[in-house]
């Protein structure tokens, strides 16, 4: 195992306590997401791990070797990992290409343009090479963070929302990039982000924090089929809650179901268009059915009294 949590504490005061007996494990050449709202820990919980905060309780152990935190290392962080915070901490007076160097050897120097130009490539900023950081968006700011990163060839990376600044085009090119570079130099990848849904293609596990409690540890398939309550089926978008009452009174077998398990059919159960707004890949539609509001997605605009059917990707139509 690469990386063990063993019965973790960590409060930052007496009235803040965020992590209590946390417990985790992370296989060697995986890609991790920890996905939750603002404030459930993962920033801290990556701080934690490379060692820029001191817990009070439990074992960080990595490689099968204990973490001392800040309180065992004269010089913050830990051998053989990388963590990109939200800070970036590029040198501001050195260029682009000297920032993603800075860890390289200078004992052949063609080697090392080869490798940083390959870095520059993966993060979509080979033209900025001769620019300084104080010139550059926090976005690009950040690709040169994780190419410094990598640079090293880390056993573990630890990403701190990623792609955070980056407009849309810019992140569906790097998150493709870097994850297929992490995944050919077998290096293990924890990534921290409030968008889980962009990244899911890629990863092997989602584990879901809130409030400092771990409350699921699955694959993406698992987590998004069967999330473990509401909070985790929201971070994947919209979902329909439902209570007890209502979900028997539909016959239903389950009380979360995301917009597009609700399908417009010839057959089925009568449904009361409210709405019915264009989004792009789709209609947004809200309904009542049986007098319960839901909102689903369709391919056309609906009016009027429309058939619906439940239908839930891995389980037979209802």
């Amino acid at each position: 195992m690469l990386l063990e949590i063993h019965n973790l504490h960590f409060s930052y005061s007496a009235e803040k306590k965020l992590f209590n007996n946390l417990h985790l494990a992370v296989e060697e050449g995986k890609i991790i997401a920890l996905a939750g709202e603002s404030g459930c820990g993962k920033s801290t919980l990556l701080s934690l791990i490379y060692g820029l905060l001191d817990w009070q309780e439990g074992e960080i152990i990595f490689e099968g070797r204990k973490l001392l935190g800040p309180k065992g290392n004269i010089v913050p962080g830990e051998h053989e990992m990388k963590f990109v915070a939200q800070n970036y901490d590029l040198m501001p007076y050195s260029t682009v290409y000297d920032n993603v160097g800075k860890f390289l050897s200078n004992i052949n120097l063609q080697k090392k343009r080869e490798q940083v130009e390959e870095l520059l490539r993966v993060v979509g900023m080979e033209e900025f090479a001769g620019v300084k950081p104080q010139f550059l968006s926090g976005g690009q700011q950040q690709r040169v963070a994780i190419a410094r990163s990598l640079s090293v060839l880390p056993k573990l990376l630890l990403l701190d929302e990623p792609f955070s600044n980056l407009d849309f085009p810019r992140k569906i090119e790097l998150r493709e990039k870097l994850f297929n570079y992490v995944k050919e130099k077998k290096i293990s990848l924890i990534i921290s982000t409030h968008e889980i849904q962009e990244v899911m293609p890629w990863l092997d596990r989602i584990i879901v924090l809130k409030e400092g409690r771990l409350i699921q540890n699955d694959s993406p398939q698992e987590t998004y089929h069967h999330p473990y309550n509401d909070y985790v089926a929201r971070l994947f978008g919209e979902v329909n809650v439902i209570s007890d009452e209502q979900k028997n009174k539909l016959n239903l077998h389950k009380s979360l179901w995301y917009p597009h398990e609700i399908i417009v059919d010839h057959t089925g159960t009568d449904a009361v268009i409210t709405e019915s707004r264009f989004a792009g890949s789709h209609y947004w539609n809200r309904m009542l059915i049986m007098d319960i509001p839901f909102v689903v997605y369709s391919k056309t605009a609906l009016s009027g009294t429309q058939k619906i059917r439940f239908v839930q990707p891995d389980s037979p139509i209802i």
